[in-house]
């Protein structure tokens, strides 16, 4: 795993906007943090409703995402890109929300308390849509959902990160703690097991 944190996937001047911000959250600056969050919303808010299968309780679970940026800012070293280290928050709270869900099946998502010199986050646009929603036929975008749902938790991640995201195998690795040859098998398993359920969309 590199440790240069100009990886793939951003330009140079983007990952050093999100070190300059960092530094300046790390101060208490909730001015960069809102700028933080307008810039990496939605993506973050895209990849959680795509993992949890819609947009229910995704707006509360980004929020909690950065909410943690802040609250962990001051121990933030920036070994990795900002991005695969946000994601990775992301991932954590995501594969908690969905062991939570298996275990309380029709309970509500606990979206915490906001403790004393927490800043109360933007809440994300639910409907500002990513831009591939828009490019694609209604009908394969709800097959591909349905079928993505249907990817046991690791599969859906990588699939996500990499489909939609487009991370790098290298970051992937990073934000799901795998190696590179383990991320490769898992989307290797998963994008066998999407194209088995879309055949009949992949036959024209």
């Amino acid at each position: 795993m590199t440790d240069d944190p100009n990886l793939s996937g951003a330009s140079p001047d983007a990952a050093a906007q999100d070190l300059a911000w960092m530094e300046r959250i790390k101060r208490g600056d909730t001015e960069a943090l809102q700028e933080l969050i307008e810039t990496h919303q939605h993506r973050i808010f895209g990849a959680i409703s795509k993992m949890l299968g819609g947009e229910l309780d995704a707006e509360d679970l980004a929020q909690q995402v950065f909410i943690r940026v802040w609250k962990s800012a001051p121990r933030y070293r920036p070994t990795a890109k900002f991005t695969t280290w946000l994601f990775k928050i992301a991932r954590n709270l995501v594969f908690n929300e969905l062991r939570r869900r298996k275990r309380h099946a029709t309970q509500p998502l606990e979206t915490g308390t906001i403790e004393d010199g927490v800043p109360q986050v933007q809440a994300v646009d639910p409907a500002a849509k990513p831009p591939d929603t828009l490019l694609i036929d209604a009908e394969l975008q709800d097959a591909i959902q349905a079928a993505i749902d249907q990817l046991p938790e690791t599969q859906r991640m990588a699939i996500i990160l990499r489909r939609y995201d487009e991370f790098s195998y290298e970051e992937i690795a990073e934000i799901m703690d795998l190696s590179v040859p383990a991320v490769k098998s898992v989307l290797f398993r998963a994008r066998a097991d999407l194209r088995e359920r879309l055949h009949r969309y992949l036959e024209g």
